[in-house]
């Protein structure tokens, strides 16, 4: 138990970039140098949790707590995965009215980018293996990449290509046996509504970071709780800041109702992950007995690391704007991959 509080309070420290490097790094770590999981069975954890609302990291660090050690590991991973990244952001939203400004947190944001993007591309080079193994999957990962540049959700697209994977492995089986659960003055709400307006976006939201941004906007920005530029700028800290991403429900909280807020927002955005959490064993273990949803899982794990790439285009695309981001970009990936010539 203190080697999984150990490692994931590590992560949450230094793993900056959001879910894509997250899952990134947990690979590395656990399937590389530790084995406490194979590659397949990673790629199908990371599926699962993309099949469930919440932030797939966040999840990912608390099923693979779950996989070591039961329901204490699950509580102990996703602890100590969150509890590093909202001590930052406290400290941040504390700072934030007489240090931070917004161009300063766009110059920090201007170094940390180009290493995320190393550090993702690196996994997905290593995933590659696992995510295409065959014609399907090559054209599953094809299919997810379209649906994405059309600007489907990605909850909406995981499960077409699920669906298409099925049909493809198993075509007399079909989908049937398969269950698609699909500025004005600024008001202050009690600590309990801000709780329930957060434990009903970490309840529904699928995604990433940009999809909070709209929950946000119009769960909390449209109440008047905060303005568009501090919600700006709480998803700017929550992206540049070690550990989840969804953290920024901590920088919102405090804003809204200080050290009070940003404890109530940040237990009901991740509280209903602990449950879900849960369940990615479940849905893995089912992939094993079912041929039909193993098809339908093969197809949302390929899904998911093509999503990744997604992510990756985005990141790269606002990384790189002279030599100094190239330069730092290009000495994170050899030492990303001079580790990997070491192991």
């Amino acid at each position: 138990m203190v080697e999984l509080a150990r490692f994931f309070a590590w992560l949450g420290i230094v793993g900056v970039g959001g879910p894509a490097a997250h899952i990134a790094m947990m690979r590395r770590r656990v399937v590389d140098q530790r084995a406490w999981v194979s590659d397949d069975e990673f790629t199908r954890m990371v599926g699962a949790c993309a099949l469930v609302p919440g932030p797939n990291s966040t999840e990912m660090a608390m099923s693979l707590g779950a996989r070591r050690a039961g329901w204490r590991g699950l509580m102990v991973g996703g602890i100590a995965f969150i509890a590093p990244a909202f001590i930052i952001v406290c400290a941040l939203a504390f700072l934030y009215e007489d240090v931070l400004t917004s161009d300063l947190i766009a110059d920090m944001r201007r170094w940390i980018v180009p290493i995320v993007v190393a550090i993702v591309l690196h996994a997905l080079w290593s995933l590659r293996s696992t995510a295409v193994r065959d014609v399907r999957d090559a054209t599953i990962v094809v299919a997810t990449l379209v649906g994405a540049a059309l600007g489907l959700p990605e909850l909406l697209v995981l499960l077409l290509v699920g669906i298409a994977s099925v049909m493809l492995r198993v075509p007399s089986r079909g989908v049937g046996s398969l269950l698609v659960i699909p500025a004005t003055s600024l008001v202050t709400p009690s600590l309990m509504k801000l709780f329930l307006v957060f434990l009903q976006i970490g309840s529904v939201i699928y995604g990433s970071g940009y999809v909070l941004l709209v929950f946000l906007d119009s769960e909390v920005v449209a109440r008047d709780w905060i303005t568009s530029e501090v919600l700006l700028d709480a998803i700017s800290v929550g992206q540049f800041t070690p550990g989840p991403v969804f953290t920024t429900a901590t920088f919102v909280g405090w804003h809204i109702s200080g050290v009070a807020g940003a404890l109530v927002a940040t237990l009901g955005i991740f509280g209903p992950s602990f449950v879900f959490a849960g369940l990615v064993d479940r849905i893995v273990a089912l992939s094993q007995r079912s041929t039909a949803f193993a098809a339908f899982l093969r197809g949302v794990s390929s899904g998911s690391i093509a999503l990744m790439a997604v992510v990756l285009w985005r990141l790269a695309s606002e990384a790189f704007d002279d030599a100094l981001t190239v330069g730092v970009f290009s000495v994170a990936l050899v030492v990303l991959a001079g580790n990997s010539l070491r192991k």
